[in-house]
């Protein structure tokens, strides 16, 4: 396993991968979810690159970038067993250099959802995976089903700028008790890790319902809401039934759509989702 920081070690491990390349890109403090995404990749391509970078440019003036989980030891002892050829750990100074002033940006897949309660989010997000792209040159790309908004967007950006890779989302992976897996929930401690649950409880009542013939937008958002407000430590931010691909609200449910939410649990940020096909 190959584990480099400059563009030009980069650069040089890079083109000694023959054949077909698959990324997953992640921020590190790794989970059974990113390994999950390894071994796709590993089963549908010749080599594997991860990438572990804590992108500042997606974290907002209020959020928790100084205390993101960072343990890269941790991190390469996780992978060490999986067949990754390569790992890019970049830092700051390399991905943002003195002067830097170019941003890549998806215009109406980011103005709701998270976008809306995180302005600046998504600008830090899709920057930052073009730059991988285009450092990485991989002809896949593997991204986990739970952040279904920054799916949707990367997904946008792959078509609207040409970049010849296959972008594959992989299936939320979720603990037994169906919190899905996440670095955050590392901040989860006693009652808030119980009353942590609550979302997939919520989404899980809504697609109860959608099985049981409900179609009507607004009465599975009303589910999920009802759910929510069992919990007394859950503060929602929202909750949507919204279009797959569009992201935008719907009044019906008829084809592929999505449920999602952000919950606040205590001080700790989570957001869930599921796919209704």
């Amino acid at each position: 396993m190959m584990i480099v920081s400059s563009l030009d070690e980069l650069k040089e491990a890079r083109r000694l991968l023959d054949g077909m390349v698959g990324l997953v890109p992640t921020m590190g403090y790794l989970h059974e979810g990113h390994l999950s995404l390894i071994r796709r990749a590993r089963e549908e391509c010749d080599h594997v690159a991860v990438s572990i970078f804590v992108n500042p440019t997606q974290f907002g003036a209020n959020e928790d970038l100084s205390k993101y989980p960072r343990d890269l030891e941790r991190d390469l002892r996780l992978i060490d067993p999986l067949g990754v050829d390569l790992v890019w750990n970049p830092t700051p100074e390399i991905m943002y250099p003195a002067g830097y002033q170019t941003w890549v940006e998806v215009e109406a897949l980011t103005r709701s959802l998270e976008g809306a309660m995180r302005p600046s989010h998504f600008k830090g997000v899709t920057t930052i995976v073009a730059k991988l792209f285009n450092a990485m040159q991989p002809h896949k790309a593997y991204f986990g089903q739970k952040d279904a908004q920054q799916a949707a967007v990367i997904r946008q950006m792959v078509r609207d700028l040409n970049f010849p890779i296959e972008m594959i989302v992989c299936p939320t992976v979720r603990e037994p008790d169906g919190l899905a897996m996440s670095s955050r929930n590392k901040y989860l401690e006693g009652d808030d890790r119980r009353a942590a649950t609550v979302l997939f409880r919520a989404l899980s009542a809504a697609k109860f319902a959608y099985e049981n013939g409900e179609r009507n937008a607004e009465t599975l958002r009303t589910v999920m809401k009802s759910v929510l407000a069992t919990e007394p430590k859950a503060s929602p931010q929202y909750v949507s039934c919204a279009d797959y691909d569009t992201l935008e609200e719907l009044d019906v449910v008829k084809g592929k759509s999505l449920l999602s939410m952000a919950v606040l649990i205590g001080k700790t940020r989570l957001i869930d989702n599921f796919v209704l096909k």
